[in-house]
């Protein structure tokens, strides 16, 4: 058994996926640690109305702190964390990241180690190799390690290149305590749903894989979620529904035909980065269509375990001769492989294996858990 660790992270929100796709990765992996034995300090800033859109209350396996969102409220938070054994600095907490990732470092002791986790490393690699002025560039290589959520070999590659002593992805999974197969709801019935929030680099994908396959197969229907498409324009077969909440992920999951994943464009790019939303879905028994992009097939087998597409137009000819039958033993087959192979307790125990000698060990585990 590992030594317990006292961690303290810092990330974007534990309790709200508003405006935070990496919500549910962040609980998966602090649940799963906590029942190994670790104590998880969170530290959130109180920022872009997440607080007012909370999913869950705050958790019994980890102590959420809400700090405000001021410099003044960051270094309290920071002071806080003095002491702990281990220090997360997430990319992507959304107000004083830069101010955050200097100061975190000047927390290092002996007995104390700083890391820093990427939730989103093919976007942050491709800003820090086109400004040579970003200020972490200089920060990565006095981290004891960066992990990541993705991306393979190709990720920590290019992280090795900007002087990272350590590069280890710990790839996003399913908590089956939270999403699992439940009744069908006809409010979130349709032939193919997608749910993901409208992004810069995710939306000519989507206007690709999924609103230009409704304009060509009018006569299906299709179910749009997720915070920022109220203006996007669409056709008549498309409902749109705005931000759903956790609550209702394994119901939006389950009440479909199928389920479409759009990777953004640096993640399809980089490959070997599985979207959260796909071990979701696949946990609820869904049946997956998937955008293309390399090292599926480190995860689920294709056209067995998820459907692979091309195009618009693949997925137009998938979702054309998927039947319910074929579509429900999919979803089954999928369900199967997360639960025997990817759950956060998987990922919990490589983290644990990473950590439990007291110092990080800098080899690259490479390849899909």
């Amino acid at each position: 058994m590992a030594v317990p660790l006292n961690i303290a992270f810092f990330a974007s929100s534990l309790v709200s996926a508003y405006w935070n796709g990496a919500a549910t990765y962040y609980r998966g992996m602090v649940r799963a640690l906590s029942r190994l034995g670790h104590r998880i300090t969170f530290y959130e800033p109180d920022a872009y109305d997440r607080q007012a859109h909370r999913d869950i209350e705050d958790p019994d396996w980890a102590r959420v702190v809400v700090y405000p969102a001021t410099e003044n409220g960051v270094f309290r938070s920071l002071e806080a964390a003095r002491g702990a054994d281990l220090i997360i600095k997430a990319s992507g907490v959304g107000v004083f990241d830069e101010l955050l990732e200097r100061e975190v470092l000047h927390l290092k002791r002996v007995g104390t180690q700083v890391i820093f986790w990427d939730v989103d490393a093919p976007a942050t690699l491709e800003r820090i190799g086109s400004d040579t002025a970003d200020p972490l560039r200089a920060l990565i290589p006095r981290y004891d390690l960066v992990l990541t959520y993705g991306g393979g070999a190709p990720i920590v590659a290019a992280y090795r290149r900007f002087g990272a002593r350590g590069c280890i992805p710990i790839y996003n999974a399913l908590d089956p305590d939270t999403h699992y197969p439940v009744p069908p709801e006809a409010r979130f019935k349709a032939d193919l749903s997608f749910l993901g929030n409208r992004l810069p680099d995710r939306e000519h994908r989507v206007d690709t894989f999924f609103l230009s396959v409704a304009r060509n197969l009018p006569d299906r229907s299709f179910l749009l979620a997720g915070s920022g498409w109220d203006d996007k324009e669409r056709s008549g077969n498309v409902r749109y529904l705005g931000h759903v909440g956790t609550g209702d992920h394994n119901a939006f999951n389950c009440s479909s035909r199928a389920v479409l994943n759009v990777s953004r464009d640096g993640m399809a790019r980089n490959g070997f980065s599985p979207a959260t939303r796909v071990f979701e879905a696949a946990g609820a028994g869904a049946c997956i269509i998937t955008d293309q992009w390399d090292g599926i097939e480190e995860f689920f087998e294709p056209e067995w375990e998820i459907c692979v597409a091309g195009s618009g137009e693949q997925v137009a000819e998938i979702l054309e001769r998927l039947t319910p039958s074929v579509a429900a033993a999919m979803g089954t087959r999928a369900l199967a492989r997360v639960r025997a192979h990817h759950t956060y307790a998987h990922r919990a125990r490589q983290f644990q294996e990473i950590f439990a000698t007291g110092s990080v060990d800098h080899g690259y585990i490479g390849g899909a858990p």
